[in-house]
């Protein structure tokens, strides 16, 4: 298969950009004066990065370094060269603010036309977008991606559900971006009111939260879809769409002409064995006004081994299991959110949707409720021995004791943004 922006390389190929960019990607970041005060500490020289093996002799960098040089963080160019700024949609403390030059804007307009491509549109789409304007990468960056690929861009933005189906019917759209749990609620209302007929959607790219296999299967049955992709990034990689799965559904592929993605153990950061679990660690190649050394993301996931048999020769990770910052911490055990949702999907009784209680008695023991919809052609005769049975695999898998309510399909929160799974009382 020919592609217009998805470069076609061979694993040799990938090498030489890749140490190239390393290099480009260390001399830039010595621009700055908090990126070569941290490589001094670590005794590390533009001059001393000669191979790949020596990405080691570079410092991590993370959420901290960005907000500790508010309101500019690792800035590489001069002010004047900066045309525009975006923010994470975190609520906590200063917000982490990217700048960003003409090219940098150029790469992140080019790897969401990628990711569109991977997924199977064309200039002949159009492509209707759920996501958020703003400081946040994803209205601007998803609009210049759809435009730089040629498709007729529908920018609705997030929420305001009749209009976006409204819309849908008036304009056509093939194809729609949003959040996982905005297009599960858009699926399930064109259900609802008989819509799916009116459309002309094709496929629909989500992001921005974990997506379990079962969501994805649900909104692909429910509005008849060719193919319901995940892309993955993050405001520190330009925006969305370092990465995205293909017809295969088996990991998501990376730019590796554009990044470096290293998974390391998160308590000693050294490297783990291909095909384990560890934190995503980045560094930028051609990243202009704040490239990326070795940033600690805290996401969690593996690197996939082998080409995919899709053919495309860009290595892929895996989905994102969780955040080794936001790990559960119940009776002495560590759990992530992934870990709950990979033995939900082995139940062909139970749906995609679920959510995480921990409350705290007045013996101060912990206690962990997890409540799970049941699949929408089941009936309630059997969720008491499916509860029993999803609770003992439960402990199995992860080593908990957790007590599991079975619910209603749809009977938890639908959101237009990200869906709350993990509600701490404690």
């Amino acid at each position: 298969m020919s592609y217009r922006f998805i470069p076609q390389l061979e694993d040799e190929e990938i090498s030489q950009k890749q140490l190239e960019g390393l290099h480009y990607t260390v001399r830039q970041a010595w621009k700055s004066p908090q990126y070569r005060a941290k490589m001094q500490a670590c005794g590390a020289r533009p001059e001393d990065i000669n191979s790949m093996e020596d990405l080691r002799l570079l410092p991590t960098v993370d959420a901290d370094d960005l907000r500790e040089g508010y309101p500019l963080p690792l800035l590489c160019v001069s002010p004047d060269e900066v045309v525009r700024i975006h923010a994470s949609s975190g609520t906590t403390g200063k917000r982490k603010i990217l700048a960003y030059t003409t090219r940098d804007l150029d790469n992140f307009s080019l790897q969401i036309a990628r990711c569109y491509e991977l997924a199977g549109f064309t200039p002949e789409d159009r492509m209707q977008l759920a996501v958020g304007y703003g400081l946040w990468t994803a209205g601007a960056g998803f609009q210049a991606g759809s435009e730089r690929l040629g498709m007729l861009t529908v920018p609705v933005g997030p929420g305001n559900l009749d209009m976006h189906l409204q819309l849908l019917q008036d304009m056509g759209a093939t194809g729609f971006t949003a959040t996982a749990s905005m297009a599960l609620l858009l699926s399930e209302e064109v259900e609802r009111a008989g819509l799916r007929n009116k459309l002309r959607l094709k496929r629909m790219v989500c992001g921005s939260e974990t997506r379990s296999e079962k969501m994805r299967l649900a909104i692909e049955s429910k509005l008849g879809l060719q193919g319901c992709y995940d892309i993955g990034g993050m405001t520190e990689m330009y925006g969305p769409g370092t990465a995205i799965d293909c017809d295969e559904h088996n990991g998501l592929h990376y730019w590796a002409d554009l990044f470096i993605i290293e998974i390391l153990d998160p308590e000693t950061l050294a490297p783990v064995p291909e095909g384990e679990v560890g934190e995503m660690v980045v560094t930028s190649l051609c990243k202009e006004a704040v490239p990326l050394l070795r940033y600690r993301t805290h996401d969690l996931s593996r690197l996939l081994p082998g080409r995919c048999a899709c053919g495309l020769n860009m290595p892929r990770h895996d989905r994102i299991l969780g955040r080794s910052d936001d790990m559960i911490i119940y009776r002495g055990v560590n759990i992530y959110p992934g870990q709950i949702m990979e033995v939900i999907g082995e139940f062909d009784e139970l749906g995609g949707e679920y959510q995480v209680e921990l409350t705290r008695d007045e013996r101060a023991v912990d206690h962990m409720t997890l409540t799970v919809e049941r699949a929408q052609d089941q009936t309630s005769g059997n969720d008491v021995s499916l509860a029993a049975t999803l609770a003992q695999r439960l402990h199995k898998a992860i080593m908990a004791r957790i007590e599991v309510q079975v619910a209603d399909y749809a009977s938890l929160p639908r959101t237009f943004s990200k869906s709350k799974r993990v509600v701490d009382k404690r």
